[in-house]
This record gives C-alpha cells, sequence and structure tokens, in this order.
C-alpha cells in the first residue's frame, strides 16, 4: 500500500530501526557532518529535533539501498520488476477534496521568511545554505505538461532564492521556452513527500511524459494535489512545505559554490536568475527535509540510483533482449560510469551495446560490459572480469566528441563554456568472453549458497 505522505515513510523507518531522533541541540553547520558520519556507516537517518529554529530537520531518507527498498515495499529480487511494472501501468493523478494539508498555514507578503527553516550549509565552501532535497514542479508553457525534478535552491534573502537547472533538463527546457515567449515563469519547491514521489524525479523519460502519472504507477495508486495559491501549478496534497515563487530572468544573482555529486565543489563566480517567493504553505508543525550531497557516496547517489538504473535497463534491453543487468556505482556520480550484464548473441554485439549506452542522456564516460555470470553490483567480481577477460587492445576503445557530462571537474573547459557546449570522450570496454571462442571453465564451488555446515549437537 503506498504510502499517503512523508509521515507515514518515517513511522516505517521507525519500525525498522532505520529513523534515530536526535534530542541535542546542534549547530545547522554540523548537521552535514552528523550525516555523513551516519551515512558512512549506513546508519538511520536522524531527526534533528534542536536544530535552532521552531521546526524539526529530518534527513538521511533516502541515504541507503535498504531505505529505498523500504520506500518501494520491496526486496533486492523484486524492486527492478516493480518500478519496471509500475512505468508500464501509470495512473493519473486526482485532485485533493477539500482543504488541503499542505495548506494549513498561509505565508504571504511580508510574512514571507524562508529563513525561518531548518536549512543547514552542508559544506564549509558552500556558497550560502542549501536547500536540496526540494522537488520543483513546472509546466510545458507550450503543452501544459507538468515536469518535477529535484534542482538546488540557494537562500539570498527571505523571498529570494537562486537556483541551478541545467538546460538538457526539463525544467530547465521549460525556462527557456518561458524566455523565448516572454512570460514569466511560475513554479513550486516542494519538501517533505512520499517518497516515491521523490524516486520519480530522476527516472529518465521523454518530455512529454506526465510525471504525476508514472508517480502514480510506481506508488500503485493515483498521486492527490492540489492547486497552488499564485504558482499556476498542481502540488501534492499531503507535502510538508510547499514554496511558490516567479523567475525573473533580468535579475542574476550569485548562485554557488555547493559540494556536488562529483564530490567536488563547482565552479564559483556563477549567477543565475532570482527565484523570488510568492508564497510560503506549510502543514501544521511542518517537518523539513534535508540532503547532504558531495563525495560520494551521500544520500543524493542513492535516491538516484534505482530510477537511473531502471530507466537505463529499460531503454536498453528493447534493443538488446538479451540485458540482464544494469549498475550505476555511486562511486561514478550515477552517471559517468555504467556496468551492464548481457549474454551476446553473436561477435560484436557487446560493443553494440556500449555505443547504444553512451548515446543515452546519462551521458557515461565509462562503459563496461561483463557476461551475464557477473554481478554488476560488485565491483570485485566486474574488476575480475576486467581482469581476466579483456585484452586490451582488442576490447577497450574510445569514442571521441560525445556530450560532456554536467558538472565533470575534469573537463578544462567546464567552468568556461555553457554546458550544451561541452564535448568528451567516452571509453568502452567489453569485458565479455569472446563470442565463439574456447574460454576455460570458472573455477568455483556449486551449491555453496545452499550449503549448510554441519555443527555438533548441542
Amino acid at each position: 500500500m503506498a504510502f499517503q505522505d512523508m509521515r507515514a515513510f518515517l513511522a516505517r523507518l521507525r519500525e525498522h530501526g532505520e529513523l534515530e531522533d536526535v534530542d541535542g541541540e546542534i549547530d545547522l553547520a554540523d548537521v552535514g557532518k552528523a550525516l555523513k558520519q551516519t551515512s558512512q556507516r549506513q546508519g538511520p537517518a536522524l531527526m534533528f529535533n534542536h536544530n535552532g529554529t521552531a521546526f524539526p530537520l529530518v534527513a538521511g531518507l533516502y541515504s541507503t539501498r535498504s531505505k529505498a527498498l523500504l520506500a518501494f515495499e520491496a526486496t533486492e529480487d523484486t524492486i527492478m520488476r516493480k518500478v519496471m511494472d509500475g512505468l508500464e501501468a501509470p495512473i493519473p493523478p486526482t485532485m485533493f477534496e477539500g482543504a488541503p494539508p499542505c495548506q494549513d498555514e498561509v505565508l504571504v507578503g511580508d510574512d514571507i521568511d524562508i529563513r525561518r527553516f531548518p536549512i543547514p550549509v552542508y559544506s564549509p565552501h558552500d556558497g550560502g545554505a542549501y536547500i536540496t532535497p526540494g522537488m520543483v514542479v513546472s509546466k510545458d508553457p507550450e503543452t501544459g505538461i507538468p515536469d518535477i525534478g529535484h534542482y538546488r535552491f540557494m537562500v539570498i534573502g527571505p523571498d529570494v532564492l537562486t537556483f541551478d537547472a541545467q538546460p538538457a533538463h526539463r525544467f530547465g527546457k521549460h525556462l527557456a521556452k518561458y524566455e523565448k515567449l516572454g512570460i514569466k515563469p511560475k513554479a513550486a519547491l516542494i519538501i517533505g513527500l512520499d517518497p516515491v514521489l521523490a524516486y520519480t524525479g530522476p527516472l529518465q523519460v521523454p518530455d512529454d511524459t506526465n510525471d504525476w502519472a508514472l508517480a502514480g504507477g510506481l506508488r500503485g495508486a493515483p498521486v492527490e494535489l492540489t492547486r497552488t495559491l499564485t504558482a499556476d501549478v498542481e502540488v501534492p496534497a499531503h507535502a510538508e512545505v510547499v514554496i511558490e515563487f516567479e523567475v525573473n530572468f533580468s535579475e542574476m544573482l550569485p548562485e554557488g559554490p555547493l559540494g556536488e555529486y562529483t564530490g567536488y565543489y563547482d565552479a564559483t563566480g556563477k549567477t543565475a536568475p532570482s527565484a523570488k517567493i510568492t508564497a510560503i504553505t506549510h502543514r501544521r508543525r511542518p517537518i523539513f527535509q534535508g540532503l547532504l550531497t558531495g563525495k560520494p557516496v551521500t544520500e543524493n547517489h542513492i535516491l538516484k540510483q534505482i530510477p537511473y538504473e531502471v530507466s537505463f535497463f529499460r531503454n536498453l534491453k528493447r534493443l538488446f533482449p538479451t540485458v540482464e543487468q544494469v549498475a550505476f556505482p555511486a562511486s561514478g556520480g550515477v552517471s559517468f560510469y555504467v556496468v551492464i550484464a548481457m549474454r551476446p548473441r553473436f561477435a560484436g554485439e557487446a560493443r553494440q551495446a556500449i555505443l547504444a549506452a553512451m548515446s543515452m542522456n546519462a551521458r557515461p564516460k565509462w562503459v563496461i560490459v561483463v557476461d551475464a555470470d557477473v554481478d554488476v553490483h560488485n565491483s570485485s567480481e566486474v574488476e575480475w572480469a576486467l581482469s581476466f577477460r579483456v585484452q586490451p587492445t582488442r576490447d577497450v576503445f574510445t569514442v571521441e566528441g560525445t556530450p560532456g557530462g554536467p558538472a565533470d571537474p575534469s573537463h578544462p573547459l567546464v567552468d568556461r563554456r555553457p554546458p550544451s557546449e561541452l564535448t568528451s570522450s567516452s571509453v568502452g570496454i567489453d569485458a565479455t568472453r569472446p563470442y565463439g571462442e574456447h574460454f576455460p571453465e570458472v573455477a568455483d564451488v556449486p551449491g555453496w549458497r545452499e550449503f549448510v555446515i554441519p555443527r555438533p549437537p548441542r
């Protein structure tokens, strides 16, 4: 059964020992340290009840694979199939009847002050306090089709934010259309959701996809929406906080740096359009949310992993039916490095799969294809295939002129050109056994998983 809201998910996390209260006083500048610590030990999410504001801050909701499986109410054996089935059976949203919980309290005009909420500075050289777990709801101004996606927002003042929207992402595309049409964009930033909605945002889908219907399919029940007061978009009725805003292209303000998913700070000296807050609505006694970014592995990597793997697998399997597994390791930022397991049907098919992978929207810089007997989620098994099934002159190749991955610090022009103008190169490695040729049998011990070691009677 789908979670109605974030609070229901928090209750489930508590049941499983995956949420811990922090009742001591904590400075918001120290929240990142606590989150890094619990993330490194695969520990629980943390609820900071005394953080110097009137509202509790919960963070780490997506920091481990175990929490992701709880969000989807799935296991490692069922997660891929469950998400695939949900994508194939979208459920349109419904409108909430009556007064929505997300509008229990309404702040407009001089009452707006985003700084009332617990918004951390996660890393010492971040440009300011950042809202990192929020999801933007925007609409295509030409089609009216809504999109939901994760975008970072930096606090500039009580009612002013700046943000980073890459031009290849749907919100960035919407903004470009608004600017061309001469219309001031209006959108909403939502905090505190049913977790399945958060996992819907990173899915790689066509631009004409209604993300609310996708989320409904993944939840197995429609998302209940309500109209915003000033932004002309619909938002989840049970969200904790809704920040409605309009974008001003003529007012460019500082944005960044931030410790990003690559594990490095991005460029300094950047500017971005301002986001003027037009209303803030929230539930009674709202729970604000944080999310640690930076050097892998952090929460944003795990949040992206399942959606990216499923989207990529779904698209690749249509071309290559014998693809069996896909992994986007967190160490590669869940985009720059992908491992694919398949059963090649003819010589050269693994290389075809590599080239197809390079052409996809994830823009991987390293693509490795292994045989189906290799567990793509186990780095030791992948390295075993690289060591003993690869002849570099035969199996390793590079492709020049592929689109550059966003925020890649190794690119010499990453700070001097817009992302749409960056090209890079990609490496393909065919780590499958040579098709049709004799190869030694694997020296393994069959039946070891099921074997029960004899123990003397007690």
